[in-house]
């Protein structure tokens, strides 16, 4: 894509091949959300389902959704150095194709078979698009934050169409009903995006340019880390065959676990790339290096990324505990007819559908008048209205203790919070990789951003198992806390934050209208 000046972009609307990732995703959103909206009420299901309790549903769904969002870390790297984005993204979707397909067929252990496909092809899909959203604009144009928020449309539109029909079909027909349509929303993303990539998407995510040698190097590091992954799999089972009580299903023996398989995997980590980098000359590795700036840089991310595991670990309680609790807890009848539990999850895409063109607009006005909130504030307004949010899930946890039942607006109330504070965090941290990151690392830097969220979901498949102990009330009020004063503190580090990424976030000031000339047909 050839250069284009900030004036010009302000005038011209978005690039086609927009609508074109916005699509992709949609469909995989939709078979993604509408498998997790039925994940923990299947494993709950004492008639149809397994019949599993909360507390080992929650952990199961934790585990899963955590593993979704750790696998992208591999796939921005051999996207970044290997294949492309684009390959990428083609890959990711078959697997998924494939894990959803699984899940339709009978037996647990083709179910887990499926869980496996669906986290490898995420690996490969999920950061790979969101970093194609970014290669449409160059560093500074003031319509990347907006093109997120329209790409977050396309997320969260899926989400109202897996809900809808994954939802339906599963709680009314049958769990596997409900599985296998989420496969076929994955092949309609995959045609979609065959289809017309290659019209649309000009250069964005082609291979990337490297030397042989690179890619020699490259593949040698995956062969690394795989091994590294693979030992440390290893130890991670292991332990619990040989220590007994580290084979109990609690959270501190998980823990324990999971602290040593990661110690392992830096420890094979560490000597593989000491063994790798001593064949590099001192230029070579002069060239790899990065500099003050970029490190401040990458800093900055990982600082940001520690508040989005706050704010991930209540948000995703809504595929988790909120889910059970609106099952079991929440009046759902509207003239003798009892709403689908996956239905609520709507409210949430459905209020980002609405909202975010809303959002996409403020942003962009506040930019152009140069009082757009950095980075940093932005997601602490996320992080606070995410706590609100969980006053609302207090209310009705102590309507239901003396009421039995719930009414809805409680649910639906902590939906639009969060919502709110969904818009305000995360396509803004999606758009701020793309900018802050070093422009040669950005996928594999995507995918350390979501490790945060792998990180947050299997977490609050822990937080959301401990309701069986203290009940959803102290759990739920926990989270307000959580958010509102994890909220206060980014607030009060925003400035050092914004510091760190030198100006990397910024909307360059617009250059005379006469400047070029050539970028506006490129970005049509």
């Amino acid at each position: 894509m050839q250069a284009t000046d900030a004036a010009g972009a302000a005038r011209k609307g978005h690039p086609r091949g927009l609508y074109l990732l916005f699509f992709t995703e949609m469909w995989e959103r939709m078979s993604y959300y509408g498998m997790r909206g039925l994940l923990v009420l299947f494993l709950t299901d004492k008639v149809a389902g397994w019949g599993w309790t909360t507390g080992n549903a929650l952990s199961l769904y934790g585990t899963y959704t955590g593993l979704v969002y750790l696998t992208p870390i591999a796939g921005g790297y051999i996207a970044d150095n290997l294949i492309g984005q684009r390959k990428a993204v083609v890959f990711g979707g078959t697997l998924m194709m494939i894990g959803h397909l699984l899940l339709a067929l009978p037996g647990q252990a083709v179910f887990f078979t499926g869980l496996g496909f669906l986290i490898a092809g995420n690996g490969f899909f999920k950061p790979n698009i969101s970093t194609m959203v970014g290669g449409l604009y160059e560093q500074g144009d003031g319509r990347r934050d907006g093109a997120f928020t329209i790409f977050y449309m396309g997320i969260n539109l899926g989400a109202v169409l897996g809900n809808f029909i994954c939802g339906t079909l599963g709680e009314k027909v049958g769990w596997h009903w409900g599985f296998g349509a989420a496969g076929v929303g994955m092949f309609l993303g995959l045609v979609t995006f065959l289809a017309l990539s290659r019209n649309l998407l000009g250069k964005v995510g082609l291979t990337p340019q490297k030397t042989d040698a690179e890619r020699r190097e490259a593949w040698r590091r995956v062969g690394m880390y795989a091994v590294a992954i693979t030992i440390a799999v290893v130890v991670f089972y292991g332990l619990a065959a040989l220590v007994p009580s580290l084979a109990e299903d609690t959270s501190v023996a998980t823990l324990v676990r999971f602290i040593a398989a990661g110690a392992v995997f830096a420890f094979c980590a560490f000597m593989g790339n000491n063994v790798l980098n001593k064949g590099q000359s001192a230029a070579e590795a002069q060239a790899g290096a990065l500099t003050k700036q970029e490190r401040d840089r990458v800093i900055s991310i990982f600082i940001i990324a520690v508040f989005v595991v706050l704010f991930w670990m209540g948000f995703e309680q809504a595929g988790g505990l909120m889910n059970l609790y609106t099952d079991q807890k929440v009046d759902r009848g509207v003239f003798g007819w009892q709403i689908p539990t996956t239905w609520f999850q709507n409210f949430n895409s459905a209020f980002i559908v609405l909202l975010a063109p809303l959002m996409a607009a403020l942003w962009s006005r506040l930019a152009a008048r140069g009082k757009d909130p950095n980075v940093a504030v932005k997601m602490a307004f996320g992080l606070i209205f995410m706590g609100l949010g969980f006053l609302f899930m207090v209310g009705a946890s102590r309507e239901s203790a003396l009421m039995g039942k719930a009414a809805a607006w409680w649910v639906i109330m902590a939906y639009l919070f969060h919502t709110v504070g969904e818009l305000c965090l995360s396509p803004v941290g999606l758009s701020m990789v793309t900018k802050v990151a070093p422009a040669r690392m950005v996928s594999a830097m995507m995918g350390v951003w979501f490790l945060a969220n792998a990180a947050a979901n299997k977490l609050s498949g822990v937080v959301g198992g401990y309701s069986e102990q203290m009940g959803e009330f102290n759990v739920f009020l926990s989270l307000v806390a959580v958010g509102v004063l994890g909220g206060g503190l980014l607030w009060a580090l925003s400035g050092k934050v914004k510091a760190l990424m030198h100006g990397t976030d910024e909307v360059k000031p617009a250059a005379p209208a006469t400047t070029t000339q050539g970028g506006a047909a490129a970005a049509a």
